[in-house]
């Protein structure tokens, strides 16, 4: 996979990757231009990335075609598509349906090829599962605002399509039961799943009480001074988390200015098109070389509002939504982040608990108390959680560095990817605009030479 890093630069300030300091891998800007950016010919939209991969996996031209997924004989592959939105039901209860197909020869599957019918609250629900159980791994957000136009449900399936086809790429994900529940299972069975769903909406109100006195409790002993807060001291963990917020602002600026961009090329559209037909009612009344002269120019007028409108719809597809696509993604890096700092402070508190205990056992053992017995038991008991925590710490450590690397080549590939097709676009619309402008001249020339 090419490693070209993309630096948004959209303030006083350059934005740099530290990606240099993740795992020891250099990752340098030299290298970066030499590897350039790829071809015209592969670049692709975000949405028809993975579908590309697969394809060129199964068919065996690419030199990705003996990876994991390569749908051969050989080797193991898993392949989904997201496909065929409909609408189902009416008012309040009206939500899209997408089918979903599944092509794999992992023994774990009931069959080389599953096709499932799947709502937006089932891919929620296989995020929400992948979320809780994989801490350390970068699992995308999702946007909760939900409409029934044509353009907006097309954008939603294109996001699940890649959602789904991350986590059907990743290795550690790949191998979860909740990835095969959803991608064959019946209906039925995965609304009984989503149904049976715990988590702190579906605790008990003694539960949520107990969770806020907790936190109450917490917060009082932070503003107290009677405990500081507890955060990592490495200063390369730092460059990252500061680079990771810093990233967001710069895709959200670069996003919003996308969407006046698109915003721009339909307004402009649609003028055009306005001015066409009014310029063409010109002509008629005119009826002679003048007439003829402002008829052509309303129906090119008509013919470029239309090519503005395309690119316009182009921009939102490829360039605007991809952009959306990593502000999300770097959210999902900052919910990492938080995971991060939770399971550092469990673990920075279980230790302190077992100095405090060490120190009750020694007071006990000096008085040669008969409640020494239970306080070992205790000391054990928090030591093993001690450890637990330590482990699931050191994991989370261990698959953010490798979630980094991904994502910073991932990131590499689909924003350049966005920013060739922008540009890519951009010239080939001027290039039209300019032709037919041109073709112009010569028949607004005619009414002229008739004068004379």
């Amino acid at each position: 996979m090419r490693k070209l890093f993309v630096y948004f630069s959209l303030s006083a300030q350059p934005l740099r990757s530290p990606s240099a300091v993740v795992n020891g891998r250099v990752l340098s800007d030299s290298r970066a231009i030499l590897n350039g950016f790829p071809s015209e010919n592969s670049i692709l939209p975000l949405s028809s990335f993975y579908q590309e991969v697969n394809a060129q996996q199964r068919s065996g031209s690419s030199p990705m075609a003996q990876s994991p997924r390569s749908p051969s004989s050989q080797a193991p592959y898993l392949t989904v598509s997201v496909s065929d939105p409909a609408k189902m039901g009416n008012g309040v209860q009206a939500y899209i349906s997408y089918k979903v197909i599944t092509k794999t020869n992992l023994p774990e599957y009931d069959s080389p090829e599953k096709i499932v019918i799947r709502r937006y609250s089932d891919f929620v629900w296989l995020r929400d599962r992948l979320f809780e159980k994989y801490k350390g791994v970068f699992i995308l957000l999702f946007r909760r605002r939900a409409l029934f136009s044509a353009e907006f449900i097309e954008m939603r399936r294109q996001a699940l399509d890649v959602f789904v086809n991350r986590i059907a790429s990743h290795h550690e994900l790949q191998q979860s039961d909740d990835l095969r529940t959803f991608l064959q299972v019946d209906e039925q069975t995965m609304e009984r799943a989503r149904s049976m769903e715990i988590g702190i909406f579906k605790k008990k109100p003694a539960d949520l009480m107990q969770i806020f006195k907790d936190v109450q409790s917490k917060v009082s002993d932070v503003v107290l001074g009677k405990e500081k807060p507890v955060d990592e001291s490495n200063p390369e963990y730092e460059k990252l988390k500061n680079y990771i917020f810093q990233l967001e602002d710069h895709l959200a600026e670069a996003q919003k200015h996308a969407y006046r961009l698109v915003k721009r090329h339909r307004e402009l559209g649609q003028s055009l098109s306005e001015f066409g037909k009014a310029v063409k009612l010109l002509g008629d009344c005119e009826g002679n070389a003048l007439g003829k002269a402002f008829s052509e120019l309303g129906a090119k007028s008509e013919i470029l509002s239309i090519k503005l409108q395309r690119e316009g719809q182009h921009l939102l597809m490829n360039f605007e939504e991809p952009l959306k696509d990593y502000v999300r993604a770097v959210q999902s890096i900052k919910a990492t982040i938080a995971e991060r700092a939770n399971a550092f402070r469990h673990h920075c508190e279980l230790a302190e608990t077992i100095k405090f205990k060490e120190i009750d056992m020694n007071k006990l053992r000096l008085t040669r108390s008969e409640k020494l017995a239970e306080a070992e038991r205790e000391y054990e008991e928090l030591k093993a959680d001690g450890a637990e925590a330590t482990r699931k710490f050191e994991r989370i450590v261990k698959l953010m560095n490798e979630e980094i690397i991904r994502f910073q080549e991932q990131k590499t590939l689909d924003v350049g990817v966005a920013f060739h097709e922008f540009a890519k676009g951009q010239t080939e619309l001027a290039k039209g605009i300019s032709e037919a402008w041109r073709s112009l001249l010569p028949k607004l020339e005619e009414p002229k030479q008739s004068e004379a």
